[in-house]
């Protein structure tokens, strides 16, 4: 095993848990007000959070994000997230699975997980820069490995030019993308880690037709000051990591931008998915309710696994209570009352 992968990898885990690295106040979901409705019109039980990731229903829109792999806590913190996860129906995102198109032992990890956790719904995941460097073909194995419902490709540049042993090599990415959409029998998420799109990306990825855009705004936990935390102290990089500490776009802004373009395209079927700073069953209301179809939860879920199973468990049951009363709350009996109307303002 290369141990210079998996520290890195255990200092991303460690650092990510550290609120200093957490982009806070910068997600934008204090500026939403959801309109509270007086005469609901419903019981509280009558609430049905249920919904659909493709051929997949879940208990909710809700999904754990892609956080963790390759170092000697991956496993079994990914094997508790995967239990859970398949228990109460939420699909999950799978760490980079980078390592396992050069290394075995990294698929018999995932052959591991698959076995003890027969019932969950994944998504396979791989960055951008590996996606150009082995093209689509060899990429897609890692689906047909896993059984995954769904493929994530996810982009990280800040983080890869700030990262000692990063790869910032993003030469033909769209090439490499739309390649990939045309060859994958799963749908193809686009994922940014923590520093959302741009207008001027939205409109790129749009063209592309990829079947999701997960925002993953600034908000939340920023690859750039991880980085910094991991650099020598007073070098180059760990400079430039402070100048970089709010770099991104934030995830009610790229929101708001992306459901406007989609709507401006027609015949657009790319789902927009929010991540990034998403902390509590009332943010994945305030997400769905301006235009979002799923949300993702990463740190939160992440600090919940390090304490067990049940600590996560008694999470999932909080972040779902708390969405049935925002959709109690603003009069919505399911996830598409929610979103018809106008049910809220920017303030």
């Amino acid at each position: 095993m290369d141990t210079l992968f998996e520290s890195r990898k255990a200092d991303h885990i460690r650092l990510s848990l550290d609120s200093k690295n957490q982009a806070i106040g910068a997600s934008g979901f204090e500026q939403i007000h959801l309109f509270h409705e007086a005469l609901p019109e419903c019981n509280f039980s009558d609430i049905d959070l249920r919904s659909h990731f493709w051929r997949y229903e879940a208990s909710s829109p809700c999904f754990i994000s892609s956080m963790t792999a390759g170092h000697h806590k991956g496993e079994s913190l990914n094997l508790c997230l995967a239990k859970i996860a398949g228990k109460k129906k939420w699909p999950m995102g799978l760490g980079s699975q980078r390592r396992e198109l050069t290394d075995p032992a990294a698929h018999e990890e995932w052959k591991r997980l698959r076995k003890k956790a027969p019932d969950t719904a994944f998504f396979s995941n791989l960055g951008l820069t590996q996606l150009i460097e082995v093209g689509a073909t060899k990429a897609l194995k890692l689906v047909e490995n896993l059984e995954s419902i769904a493929f994530i490709i996810h982009t990280n540049p800040l983080q890869e030019a700030l990262q000692e042993e990063g790869t910032p090599n993003f030469t033909g990415g769209l090439k490499a993308l739309e390649k990939l959409c045309k060859n994958s029998k799963v749908p193809i998420i686009i994922k940014e880690t923590g520093s959302g799109f741009s207008p001027y990306t939205l409109k790129k990825l749009l063209a592309l037709g990829v079947a999701v855009i997960d925002v993953s705004g600034l908000g939340g936990t920023h690859w750039g000051r991880i980085e910094g935390g991991r650099a020598h102290e007073n070098s180059l990089r760990a400079k430039a990591a402070e100048t970089f500490a709010y770099w991104g776009e934030p995830t009610v802004s790229t929101l708001l931008n992306a459901t406007k373009l989609r709507s401006l395209k027609k015949g657009c079927k790319t789902e927009i998915w929010a991540s990034g700073g998403i902390r509590s069953g009332l943010d994945v209301a305030k997400s769905l309710a301006i235009g979002a179809n799923k949300v993702g939860f990463a740190k939160p879920a992440l600090e919940a696994a390090v304490l067990g199973e049940e600590s996560l468990e008694k999470w999932i049951n909080l972040i779902e209570i708390e969405l049935r009363i925002a959709l109690y709350c603003t009069g919505s009996k399911n996830i598409n009352a929610l979103q018809r109307g106008r049910k809220w303002q920017k303030i």
